[in-house]
């Protein structure tokens, strides 16, 4: 099959008068997103019926192929991931992540807890509990969390993100998408930290590793993952600006990588902050 690219399209089937009919304003502009954006072709009200069927049917067999078609990165990520947990049995899950399996019609499910919600992971796919869609970001986590989980327990000895291996790259992104968000969001208000925190599962905790910060709080976002965020209000008599930091069990690299680990602190933030991007 010969591909039909932009030019093709602008050359071979369009009209080439740029009237605008189709909402963009030029025929080369249409035909680009029909080809790389998947744009229908019927958009065009210029095209008579038997070329746009016989032309359509060609444009649906080049985007199975993804010749041309503009990469969708969470859809390649997702594949991806689903891969690396394929070899996973999901009798076996619980002893390696946690979680509670059960059967149901012959088939094997494990609930997940997360946050505090609830995950079912079924062989064919991740959803919430009250049957609701769990967006793609989501599902690539938590299948990278199945193919890679150890069995390790929390051991409650806490490190910082930069005290986690081949994290240098990942330093600033952690400090400009994760923690100063969250330090500016909830600067002078401590209590409105806690109430969002509750929201989430977070329980406001007190040891010796938290001894001098405002508030400190306890997420268990999956049940073999605990995450400790530590908040210093800001003094300005001081000059000390509202600060955060998570801090992360040591077992945790054997159950995430630093991508993951990256997006699980992005999603604590969007709970916190209500930004759900």
């Amino acid at each position: 099959m010969i591909p039909l690219s932009p030019v093709t399209i602008y050359k071979e089937i369009l009209p080439k008068t740029n009237c605008g009919d189709c909402g963009l304003p030029t025929c080369f502009a249409f035909s680009t997103l029909v080809v790389v954006e998947k744009l229908p072709l019927s958009r065009c009200p210029h095209i008579d019926a038997e070329s746009l069927e016989r032309n359509q049917k060609l444009l649906d067999a080049q985007y199975q192929s993804g010749r041309w078609v503009k990469k969708d990165p969470v859809h390649d990520a997702l594949l991806w991931a689903r891969e690396r947990s394929a070899s996973m049995r999901i009798q076996d899950l619980p002893e390696r992540i946690g979680g509670t399996l059960k059967e149901e019609k012959g088939e094997f499910l494990l609930e997940l807890p997360y946050f505090n919600d609830t995950l079912v992971v079924r062989k064919d796919g991740i959803g919430r509990g009250d049957g609701t869609a769990l967006n793609r970001w989501e599902q690539v986590f938590i299948y990278n969390h199945i193919a890679q989980g150890g069995a390790a327990l929390p051991t409650g000895r806490w490190i910082g993100f930069v005290e986690i291996p081949n994290t240098v790259s990942k330093i600033k992104s952690m400090k400009e998408q994760v923690e100063n968000p969250v330090g500016e969001r909830f600067r002078g208000r401590i209590d409105e930290l806690l109430k969002a925190a509750q929201l989430t599962g977070g329980i406001p905790v007190e040891s010796e590793r938290t001894e001098s910060a405002d508030a400190a709080v306890l997420f268990r976002p999956l049940p073999r993952i605990p995450v400790m965020l530590l908040f210093w209000d800001e003094e300005e008599n001081e000059g000390f600006e509202a600060t955060v930091r998570l801090l992360f069990d040591e077992t945790i690299t054997e159950h995430l990588d630093v991508e993951s680990i990256m997006f699980l602190s992005e999603r604590i933030r969007q709970l916190l902050t209500g930004d759900e991007e």
